[in-house]
């Protein structure tokens, strides 16, 4: 049984097969998909696909890519979607300073106000940060009864101490797979079991041997192998615990 919490089946990639594809995760092993919002479009369509498949969740936010096409209506319009009772999460938000496609200054206050709104709606959290960890942390701060998840962590194990220590849970793709992996691989092995997820990211960061190629939710296990060699213990254990951590964090019975 398996949790990704963290996919995009909303994208592009996937439209000659979309259907095709969500079908076969469930006689794959995926018990749980979480469909992230990057926009208020496809939030829309994460919970559409959460209607339609029952092991779909859909999380709903602007990420901070599209941060300077929000407005001050767009905060409401996130929250009436985020009261549909299968979006379980406000995101994915954050800040990303390596594309800089929106605003410094435009990225923080989006964060912020999306922030407010998880709070308010008593809502974990779903954080996207790219060379950008000072300020989401100073802005995480802020909101010292909020927690979630840090979704395709790269930090070092300094900065995985520091979320762990406000609550925030971690999330890994792929990317733990790679060669270069050696900061992912120190927190993976270090960081509490209880704090710790799997996610594809799909369509993006497939696992090797499928680097390149487009990612799904049946590629979760070769990240759950990683995991298992990294933390010494089997890969059901993995797939058990990092399941529980999900539908826990994200409220799911």
């Amino acid at each position: 049984m398996y949790f990704d919490t963290h996919a995009h089946y909303c994208d592009k990639r996937f439209d000659s097969d979309r259907d095709d594809t969500l079908i076969s995760l469930k006689q794959a092993g995926i018990s749980y998909v979480l469909n992230a919002g990057s926009s208020v479009r496809s939030s829309k369509t994460s919970l559409e696909l959460a209607d339609k498949y029952a092991f779909i969740y859909a999380s709903c936010g602007v990420h901070p890519h599209d941060s300077k096409s929000m407005t001050d209506d767009t905060t409401e319009e996130l929250a009436r979607l985020l009261i549909h009772p299968k979006a379980v999460a406000v995101g994915e938000i954050g800040l990303d300073y390596h594309y800089d496609f929106s605003p410094r200054d435009v990225q923080r206050k989006r964060f912020r106000e999306q922030l407010e709104l998880a709070r308010f709606l008593k809502k974990p959290a779903i954080v996207h940060e790219r060379e950008a960890f000072e300020d989401t942390l100073e802005i995480v701060r802020e909101f010292p009864d909020l927690t979630g998840v840090f979704h395709c962590f790269s930090g070092s194990f300094e900065s995985a101490k520091l979320l762990l220590k406000l609550g925030w849970s971690l999330s890994f793709t792929g990317v733990v797979t790679f060669k270069n992996a050696r900061r992912a691989i120190e927190v993976i092995k270090h960081a509490p079991s209880d704090r710790l997820m799997l996610e594809t990211d799909c369509p993006y960061m497939a696992p090797e041997p499928y680097r390149g190629k487009r990612n799904s939710s049946l590629y979760l296990p070769q990240i759950a192998e990683k995991f298992a060699e990294v933390r010494g213990v089997t890969v059901e254990e993995i797939a058990e615990t990092t399941t529980a951590n999900g539908l826990r964090l994200f409220g799911i019975k």
